[in-house]
């Protein structure tokens, strides 16, 4: 109850006082306010504006004294009566509003009610100027846009003109670093960011310097050597007034036995095959044969291999090849390879049917076949010239050098013998008490005594001149072959040679040959193949994919060929370039070297000469024992979709020295580790006798009694093979793991 009387007065006391001072509001409410009046914008400036603000402030003054209480909206709804804000300077606010906004404003009246009109001063009209200013600007933004995305291909153009930096190429990366004038670990650094490890002394080749060089704003200008200079020379056009016809160079080529040397002889009135051993030629003879209507030079070869192996050697020997078949025997595999390989080399071809004085000669026979191979003779209506002779009797002998200058005439062939010399060498050897002697054939200038010669990576000076007769000569011209000594090493045949006037400057190119040679060996040479077939296509490096095919038979080898010739490949034009019967062998890996060629064979094998050959120079060798998969392989080539290559990478070779039989691990191998290691989880052959007799994996390796990852070199262990325990002593296990090379396209 005490309690309840407590807090009965405390309400009163609260209602008492909030009564209190709301009677002291309504009471304050009471005075009076000013209120606004609405004032037109067209009213005109008052003209003593000051003395009008002067006497309005001095009004508001002494009619308010205090400033006005505001009031919150609950309470100015509680009391029913509106509340007004009072500014004290009135004529700022009418300054604020009239120049921006043209509507009613309001201005405080004075006590007796007067209106004041609003003070409008003259400098506030202003700002009028610059609603228009801002409209201008706009469009002048919209007209500055443009010319950024006009000039953001003209900044582009100091990127693309970079500045010329002459390089001696290739260029270590000091001396790279050196001309960049950049600290080497800088350009180590970018190589490395690359993708590329180059260590500060080791060689950069064209294409990366080029790159490092764009990133400094620069572009590589291979510098001109002395060397390049020097053979710039020999490329010069030559004067017109010395151009004079030169003989003829004709090889004879064909198949062994068909009497290319005696036919030789017969034109040369000489017994060179009675000196060589079984009349077979064991080396390259030039010979230079003087005729009443002309000269010709001729090369005996020891086979078309040697003829090929020049021109991979980039040196176009031959002008007209005359193809010599016996008119007994016929085309044989020999003389078709000879026709495959001149073909390739691009040069005339003259049949000397040779032996027609034989009773069982058959020459139209050998026509029939030449046409068969796309040689059809003149008499039969076609373009290759073909003439019986007889290197016994010597029939027909004037008839075939009459075709030889004819022909010789048709090709045009001149040179100039007023320029220094240049030419090709056709053999070379070790003559004892002699020392090199190197047989050259002259193609253009005069080759003199005493003249500084560059052979390849070696350096010569011609100390004596031998023409074929064995008579010292002075000088050799154009199609002239000669025999010189002087040359400080053997070069090999079709290796180019070029007389330099400057002793020291010969002497300079050949040891600067010597070590491109040296670091040419260690690069591996890259051929033609069926995995980068397609990206070569598309980078515009081949137009035709050239083949040479061999089979194991004759019946599979003309499906072979009618298959691959009727695949529909549009990218590339397939060629077969050489078709035969039997393995793979060296004539082959020459002919794809010179000819850029890939070798497929259909169930047959490539002799060990040819695969060290093959590997030597990078051409890639196909065996297959299906038809269609050779066909599908090369379409699938050509068009991008061939499968990613297995390589199979060697990891060591055990032996197996003890079959053990086991209670609970059955059969285990007890081997030896000869060679590597042996791994877990690698593949494995198991080799008996030379043969493969199982290949899989491995499902345990132990050593002694405890599981192991794998065993080192000159280790024991246990081997279990998933699927196969029938061991012997002796065999040998191979580990393996399969590497799969995908194709860059």
């Amino acid at each position: 109850m005490i309690k309840a009387k407590k807090e009965k007065t405390i309400v009163k006391k609260e209602k008492s006082e909030i009564k209190k001072k709301a009677a002291a509001k309504e009471a304050k409410l009471k005075k009076p306010a000013l209120k606004k009046t609405p004032v037109t914008a067209k009213a005109k400036p008052v003209k003593h504006a000051a003395i009008v603000e002067h006497k309005h402030k001095a009004q508001v003054k002494k009619i308010i004294p205090k400033p006005v209480i505001e009031l919150s909206k609950k309470e100015a709804i509680a009391v029913h009566k509106p509340v007004v804000k009072e500014a004290v300077k009135p004529h700022i606010e009418v300054a604020q509003v009239m120049p921006h906004f043209k509507e009613e404003v309001t201005v405080k009246p004075s006590v007796k009610g007067e209106v004041l009109k609003p003070v409008v001063k003259e400098h506030i009209v202003e700002p009028k100027k610059e609603i228009p200013v801002v409209k201008k600007e706009a469009p002048v933004i919209k007209k500055e846009v443009p010319p950024p995305v006009v000039s953001a291909p003209v900044a582009a153009k100091p990127e693309i003109i970079l500045k010329e930096l002459e390089l001696t190429l290739p260029i270590t990366v000091k001396d790279l670093a050196n001309k960049l004038q950049e600290k080497p670990s800088i350009l180590i650094k970018l190589l490395m960011d690359m993708k590329m490890m180059f260590g500060i002394n080791q060689l950069l080749d064209e294409n990366i310097a080029g790159i490092i060089c764009e990133k400094y704003g620069f572009k590589v200008k291979k510098a001109s050597g002395e060397d390049e200079i020097a053979l710039a020379l020999h490329e010069e056009s030559d004067d017109p007034k010395n151009i004079l016809p030169r003989p003829a160079i004709v090889t004879f080529m064909g198949h062994v036995d068909h009497g290319k040397t005696s036919l030789l002889d017969a034109i040369r009135k000489t017994k060179v095959a009675q000196d060589e051993h079984g009349g077979i030629t064991q080396h390259i003879g030039a010979y230079h044969v003087k005729l009443p209507h002309g000269a010709i030079t001729f090369l005996d070869t020891p086979g078309h291999e040697a003829f090929t192996a020049m021109r991979a050697r980039g040196a176009s020997v031959t002008d007209i090849v005359v193809l010599v078949v016996a008119a007994d025997d016929g085309i044989m595999p020999q003389t078709q390879e000879a026709i495959d390989h001149a073909r390739a080399a691009g040069v005339t071809i003259i049949v000397a049917i040779n032996k027609i004085d034989k009773p069982q000669a058959e020459p139209d026979r050998v026509k029939k076949q030449l046409a068969e191979l796309n040689l059809t003779p003149e008499d039969w209506g076609g373009k290759t010239i073909t003439v019986p002779v007889s290197a016994k009797t010597g029939q027909g002998i004037d008839n075939l050098l009459e075709m030889i200058l004819l022909e010789a005439e048709v090709l045009e062939l001149k040179a100039n013998p007023k320029r220094l010399a240049r030419g090709v060498v056709i053999e070379a050897k070790m003559s004892k008490g002699r020392g090199p002697v190197s047989t050259l054939l002259v193609r253009n200038g005069t080759l003199k005594l005493n003249e500084n010669i560059i052979v390849g990576k070696f350096y010569g000076k011609i100390r004596a001149m031998s023409n074929h007769h064995g008579q010292a000569i002075l000088e050799a011209g154009p199609s002239c072959p000669v025999e010189v000594l002087g040359i400080s090493g053997i070069p090999s045949a079709g290796e180019q040679f070029f007389v330099i006037a400057d002793e020291g400057l010969a002497k300079e190119m050949a040891d600067k040959r010597h070590e491109d040679h040296r670091q040419s060996e260690i690069k591996i040479i890259k051929r033609i193949s069926l995995e980068d077939l397609h990206a070569q296509i598309q980078a515009g490096k081949i137009q035709e994919l050239k083949i040479i095919l061999k089979s194991d038979v004759q019946g599979s080898l003309e499906a072979i060929k009618d298959t691959i010739l009727k695949l529909n490949v549009s990218e590339i034009k397939i060629d077969i370039i050489h078709n035969g019967v039997g393995n793979i062998n060296t004539s082959d890996i020459i002919l794809a070297v010179a000819s850029n060629a890939l070798v497929l064979g259909f169930n047959i094998v490539a002799d060990n000469q040819a695969k060290a050959m093959a590997a030597k120079e990078g051409v890639d060798i196909k065996i297959y024992n299906i038809i269609y998969e050779l066909a599908n392989d090369i379409k699938t080539a050509v068009e991008g979709m061939l499968a990613p290559k297995l390589k199979k990478v060697f990891v060591g070779r055990a032996e197996i020295r003890k079959v053990l039989k086991l209670s609970r691990a059955g059969t285990v191998a007890g081997c030896f580790v000869s060679k590597g290691k042996i791994t877990r989880h690698v593949s494995v052959n198991l080799v008996r006798n030379g043969e493969v007799v199982f290949e899989g994996k491995i499902s345990a390796l132990k050593r002694f009694k405890d599981d192991v990852k794998e065993v080192a070199e000159g280790f024991e262990c246990g081997i279990s093979l998933s699927g196969f325990d029938a061991y012997q002593e002796g065999d040998i296990i191979e580990a393996f793991d399969v590497e799969r090379i995908a194709r860059k396209l």
